[in-house]
């Protein structure tokens, strides 16, 4: 009987409790039914047991309503030798949660408090003591664990309280759609949780669009497929499944949730046009302009490339037309890209075909592209003239022939209409333009020097008008070529040399100058003529200088030297120039040691004294015309008789009758017998071949030019005097012009003899240099107060 009451008390323990008996003879309170004995052990003078006992865990199960529950007994060995008492500690009793459990401390009884909830706490483990009436441990402390046991007290629950998924139109069977989820509060490892999923409904959109059960759920997983076929989306668009989770393997606790699926497109549809022709109009010589929009209809959902257009044009080689989907109405619009011409082609035929973005499902029944016809007619306009090229491009050498033809056949106007040209900026008004037929003339020479060419290039500005005024302008490119005008002109034309140049090699060097430009110009050939070459020669330095020296020691003088200098053009050209040559005698420093050498020697020498004799020429006109001037003034203040003046032809003393010869350039205002007024000598009366004797100088004597060569035709000097009297400053400026550009004349700084000009010269007098009143009514006393230089002239027009 207590063998029995023992094996209660540890079903009621643990289903799994096993107890060590040790094999000594048990005594009564060993076998006490409730009681437990952990902390029997061997001792002195009692009983040796084989083994100790080893308590299993406590179950005890959650929500139980029989509280208080006694769960077990304990009893310490010492309880046969004194009093015992029962401590409890832990959590459920002294620690949170607490006063769960609470222990007898005189029988050690362990009693449950209250009701267990497995989902807050699934176990305990305490501690149990024996103590002795004055608290001192009588055994070591055991430990007492408590498992709670589950109840199937929580239903299953989804996760989601709405599942949304999607599968493709006309998805075959077993399709995977989507997958639910759910939880269970209870214990996992029991038939508490172990969940079961199942679909109890299914509802479709529209409604009623289709009656069998198109999904099915795998009951462990929850994973939904597809059961059969037949999902279209033009027929329904989505479905809602009513859904139920249980748990112990579908017999226990349920939940429901929701799950919808939608039906989604695929491209099984080809877009159409409707309608599939169109009529439209262009205007012509406009551009990037839309004309039209053409219509399609696609079956498939609105909104993706399943439905979205695409369009093109088939038959337009030249691509003057494009056409682009507009992505809200998915309309295509038709549009000019390029510029129509009215007379090249009025009307257009265009095919146009319409594709889907997506590509289409190979489920989609198998139909030819849609195609639309679209007719475009173009709209005539008046056109401006058009010009064949714009710029005009004209290359031409710069010496062309005036009247060449530059350009022909520039403009023409696709309205035919008669065209009319005119020029409207030539700034150097070097082209002509025949108004009629456009042909672009030279009109004079070019030059390449002109301000208005920039980098050989010259521009101007041509316009052609239409019948009805419409008018366009080109530009006009005239590439200029260089050709060869100019000759080379040697420099320095005079230079010193000293006597012992031809040993030691040195000597003048020499350069030119050409107006031309590359390749008319530069590299120059430097030559001497073979009869005068005898004493000098010259020594090509490079491609622009060369080095004229003496062959032989020459005695200190000057030299005139003929050089020849050419050009590299096509053709070659030429020109002689006499260089004037000192030879002196050279300090160390290769400097002429006469003081008087070097001036003359010296182009800087020569080019100041030139400038100061033509600094007193110019002196000396001025001179001559503020008298004249002053004379003629002071007789109009006195008012002498009309139709009579100062050095007037009809004077009745000729004035020329007090004009003397010398034989040297003397008296001036110092000379006492006479006074010489006829400076305007001609130059023409002079020899002009070298050697020729010149009036006044003795014959082999006369002085040569340093800045120009000899033997050189002479410019044509002007022979008509002038007709006017105000006319003379031109005539004497013309004749000086004339004389500084003669190669045949002394130099500048050779006294000139001036001879009597002789009756009928042609270069007159300056007796004919008329005033605007008779001298027979003006007074000439106050040319007595102008001093000695005006007395001479005073005397001749003394009345008395």
């Amino acid at each position: 009987m207590a063998a029995l009451r023992m094996l209660v008390v540890c079903l009621l323990g643990s289903l799994l409790c096993q107890v060590w008996i040790s094999a000594e003879p048990h005594t009564e309170e060993e076998l006490h039914p409730r009681a437990l004995y952990p902390w029997r052990h061997q001792g002195k003078g009692m009983v040796r047991v084989k083994r100790d006992w080893i308590i299993p865990p406590i179950r005890v199960l959650e929500n139980s309503k029989q509280v208080p529950e006694d769960l077990v007994q304990i009893k310490s060995d010492k309880i046969f030798t004194g009093v015992v008492i029962y401590k409890l500690e832990g959590p459920g009793v002294d620690q949170d949660p607490k006063n769960l459990f609470e222990i007898d401390d005189k029988m050690g009884i362990i009693r449950s408090k209250r009701p267990l909830d497995r989902e807050k706490y699934n176990s305990f483990t305490l501690k149990a003591f024996a103590l002795s009436p004055s608290g001192e441990r009588l055994e070591n402390p055991t430990t007492i664990e408590i498992v709670v046991l589950d109840q199937n007290d929580n239903r299953p629950a989804f996760t989601q309280s709405q599942f949304v998924g999607s599968v493709a139109e006309f998805s075959v069977p077993g399709t995977s759609v989507m997958s639910v989820s759910a939880s269970d509060a209870d214990d996992p490892m029991t038939e508490n949780a172990y969940l079961s999923f199942s679909i109890i409904g299914q509802e479709s959109f529209p409604a009623n669009a289709v009656t069998k059960t198109m999904f099915g759920i795998n009951n462990e997983t929850g994973a939904i497929y597809t059961r059969d076929v037949g999902l279209d989306r033009e027929v329904v668009k989505s479905f809602r499944l009513k859904l139920q989770i249980a748990d112990m393997g579908g017999m226990g606790l349920t939940s429901e949730g929701v799950a919808i699926i939608h039906v989604t497109d695929i491209n099984n549809h080809i877009p159409q046009f409707n309608p599939a022709s169109y009529s439209m109009t262009a205007e012509e010589n406009r551009k990037d302009y839309d004309i039209g929009r053409v219509n399609m209809t696609d079956r498939d959902d609105p909104g993706n490339g399943n439905w979205e257009a695409k369009y093109s044009v088939t038959n337009d080689p030249e691509g003057n037309f494009a056409i682009r989907t507009d992505p809200s109405t998915n309309q295509g619009v038709l549009r000019v890209v390029k510029s129509l011409d009215f007379e090249a082609q009025r009307e257009y035929i265009l095919t146009l075909t319409v594709e889907n973005v997506n590509p289409l499902s190979s489920k989609a029944p198998n139909l030819p592209v849609s195609t639309a016809t679209v007719v475009v007619t173009v709209m005539n306009e008046n056109e401006a003239p058009h010009f064949r090229e714009d710029p005009i491009q004209i290359e031409v050498p710069e010496s062309v022939v005036p009247g060449t033809v530059l350009k022909s056949n520039i403009a023409f106007d696709p309205d035919y209409s008669d065209l009319r040209y005119e020029i409207s900026k030539d700034p150097e008004r070097w082209l002509d333009i025949n108004e009629d037929t456009g042909d672009i003339r030279a009109r004079r020479t070019f030059n390449m020097r002109s301000p208005h060419v920039k980098h050989n290039i010259y521009t101007a500005v041509i316009k052609v008008t239409d019948a009805e005024g419409v008018s366009t302008s080109a530009t006009v490119l005239i590439t200029l070529k260089e050709t060869n005008d100019y000759p080379p002109q040697l420099f320095p034309l005079s230079g010193s040399v000293c006597q012992d140049a031809s040993r030691t090699g040195s000597g003048l060097v020499l350069s030119a100058v050409d107006e031309d430009l590359a390749p008319q110009a530069a590299p120059f050939t430097f030559e001497m003529p073979f009869d005068l070459s005898i004493n000098w020669t010259v020594v090509q330095m490079n491609d622009t200088h060369a080095m004229l020296h003496p062959l032989v020691e020459l005695e200190a003088g000057e030299y005139a030297v003929t050089v020849m200098v050419s050009d590299s053009g096509s053709p070659v050209l030429s020109a002689y120039s006499q260089v004037n040559v000192t030879v002196c005698s050279c300090d160390s420093f290769g400097d002429c040691k006469s003081e008087a050498g070097a001036i003359l020697g010296s182009s800087v020498g020569i080019s100041f004294i030139a400038l100061i004799i033509i600094m007193a020429c110019i002196a000396l006109l001025l001179l001559l015309l503020l008298l004249a001037v002053a004379v003629t003034t002071c007789g109009r203040r006195h008012h002498l008789k009309k139709g009579t003046g100062l050095l007037v032809g009809e004077s009745e003393d000729d004035i020329r009758d007090n004009v003397f010869n010398y034989d040297e350039q003397g008296g001036g205002e110092e000379d006492e017998n006479a006074f010489n007024i006829d400076l305007l000598w001609n130059p023409h009366d002079m020899p002009s071949t070298p050697g020729s004797y010149y009036p006044g100088v003795p014959r082999g004597k006369q002085p040569l030019r340093k800045d120009a060569p000899h033997n050189l035709p002479s410019p044509i000097y002007p022979r008509r005097p002038p007709a006017d009297p105000t006319d003379i400053e031109d005539y004497i400026n013309d004749g000086l012009e004339a004389a500084d550009n003669d190669p045949n004349v002394p130099p500048y700084d050779t006294a000139l003899i001036y001879d009597y000009e002789g009756e009928g010269s042609l270069a007159g007098s300056l007796s004919s240099i008329a005033s605007g009143s008779s001298d027979g009514d003006q007074d000439y006393d106050y040319l007595n107060n102008w001093g000695p230089r005006f007395q001479k002239l005073a005397n001749m027009y003394d009345p008395r």
